[in-house]
């Protein structure tokens, strides 16, 4: 793959329309992405391709245009993007697997989570390609983030085609390595803690007299419409916090409530442990 001549928008949109798609693995955020490219146009579903050791997640793919099939050689055969989907524990024997059919005209994405640059290029023939990423389960709506790093011989041309590449799949941030694992504890185990909440606005609703669907509907609603502000209008959460709250009303009261049970705190320890467990992970 030659990046050397693209120089501006259309000329990396034409090479992206061009890239041929791999993904080893077919759980939930392999498809996710995979939808997010083939909705936005930027890669057509036939020039993509994916593997899994069972036929249980591969009739979704098939039936977005993609090939499969159940050997992970011919996934890095077919490819020049492949995306490692699988579980952490599964790396080292997928890459013994294809490592043999890799070449410098790879880029290999990993999704693993621990799994890191080092490990990844030890197991991988010298001066592969490498970036890491970590996604979110948002993804599927195309509303993820993900965060993207790096590896010794991928430079700035991979790393902006792959962000380029996965924007239509949400927020795509690049930074350090040891931004992964904290990405892991703050959104991808972050969202399951959303729910959690959403789930304890419905019941407080439902205690106090509303209807179970109608309460969860609306607490979807809120905690939709309250990302949205914080994402869009670029304020701090304190900001919008204090335009909710006025004097002595009924929010405030609400927010105390909060504090007493140490919401602030609790939080904070379920992203520090998640983000301690994604390390964990790498080093097993």
């Amino acid at each position: 793959m030659n990046l050397s001549l693209q120089t501006n928008k259309d000329d990396l949109n034409d090479l992206i329309s061009q890239l041929k798609i791999g993904f080893i693995g077919a759980g939930n955020m392999a498809y996710g992405i995979a939808q997010g490219i083939i909705t936005s146009g930027k890669v057509s579903p036939t020039n993509m391709i994916v593997s899994a050791p069972s036929m249980n997640n591969l009739p979704r793919f098939q039936e977005r245009g993609v090939s499969i099939t159940q050997s992970n050689e011919e996934v890095v055969q077919k490819s020049s993007v492949v995306f490692l989907a699988v579980k952490p524990h599964l790396i080292p024997k997928v890459l013994n697997e294809i490592s043999h059919g890799v070449t410098q005209q790879h880029i290999i994405v990993s999704m693993a989570a621990g799994v890191t640059i080092a490990t990844l290029e030890d197991l991988l023939p010298a001066e592969t390609h490498v970036i890491r990423i970590m996604p979110n389960l948002p993804c599927v709506l195309m509303e993820g983030a993900l965060i993207l790093t790096s590896g010794s011989c991928a430079g700035e041309k991979e790393e902006t085609l792959l962000k380029n590449l996965l924007s239509p799949c949400g927020l795509v941030e690049a930074g350090p390595e040891h931004w992964i694992d904290a990405h892991t504890g703050l959104s991808g185990s972050g969202v399951a803690f959303v729910y959690v909440f959403a789930e304890a606005l419905a019941e407080g609703a439902v205690k106090m007299g509303m209807p179970s669907v109608l309460a969860q509907r609306i607490a979807a609603q809120t905690i939709l419409g309250a990302g949205l502000l914080l994402r869009d209008t670029g304020k701090l959460p304190a900001q919008l916090k204090a335009e909710v709250c006025t004097p002595g009303g009924t929010t405030i009261h609400g927010l105390h409530e909060l504090e007493k049970g140490g919401i602030r705190a609790a939080v904070m320890g379920a992203v520090e442990a998640a983000t301690e467990r994604a390390r964990e992970l790498g080093k097993k």
